[in-house]
């Protein structure tokens, strides 16, 4: 691949000192990356195990945690990526956001809820959970990326929808396994809730 790293002075016999370290190598990388990178992908392009990647990626996170950076290496929707850290946040969110509200609104929250649980699920299923035409709403969740089209439904033909990679991203969470369980929230009816809506 012949990666020129700036500084990295002559073609020597693979001396030490020459080039990044691997650590300061993934630093530069997750730096610029705008979604989550696998640990593989970053092997491949540092041409070093994967194995000592990955090792090099928790003990860069343990450090950054250790010493109280301002921000996190953390691991999500199947790959490593730089975060502001939790208590720094809402400084982070008053430099960007600069007085523009650019939050989902109620609806949009509950839609995408409901696809997030129920996935995949057709835009008619989310209305019927909802109560109310989701259209709309499922349009703007599809435009900021966060739903995304997941097939057909074999009998009716209506388009189904699943939550995206974004979605984990933006969650900060591995997988869906990780979202967390419903029935706390739920009302004691929940049988009878659900046979009304059928």
């Amino acid at each position: 691949m012949g990666a020129d790293y700036r500084g990295a002075e002559g073609a020597g016999g693979g001396e030490e000192g020459q080039g990044p370290t691997l650590e300061a190598a993934l630093e530069a990388i997750l730096l610029v990356v705008d979604e989550p990178v696998a640990e593989v992908t970053l092997a491949q392009v540092l041409e070093r195990p994967t194995h000592e990647v990955a090792a090099a990626l928790r003990a860069l996170a343990e450090e950054y945690t250790a010493a109280g950076r301002g921000f996190d290496l953390r691991e999500v929707a199947g790959g490593w990526r730089f975060y502001t850290r939790a208590d720094c946040a809402p400084l982070v969110e008053r430099f960007v956001r600069d007085g523009q509200q650019t939050r989902l609104t109620q609806a949009a929250l509950e839609t995408l809820a409901v696809v997030a649980y129920r996935q995949p699920v057709s835009r008619a299923r989310v209305a019927a959970v909802r109560g109310v035409n989701s259209d709309g709403v499922m349009r703007t969740l599809v435009a900021r990326g966060l739903v995304e089209e997941a097939g057909t439904d074999p009998e009716s033909q209506a388009v189904l929808y699943r939550t995206s990679s974004y979605f984990l991203e933006r969650l900060g969470l591995r997988d869906l396994s990780e979202l967390p369980e419903l029935a706390p929230f739920l009302p004691d009816d929940v049988e009878n809730l659900e046979e009304t809506t059928k």
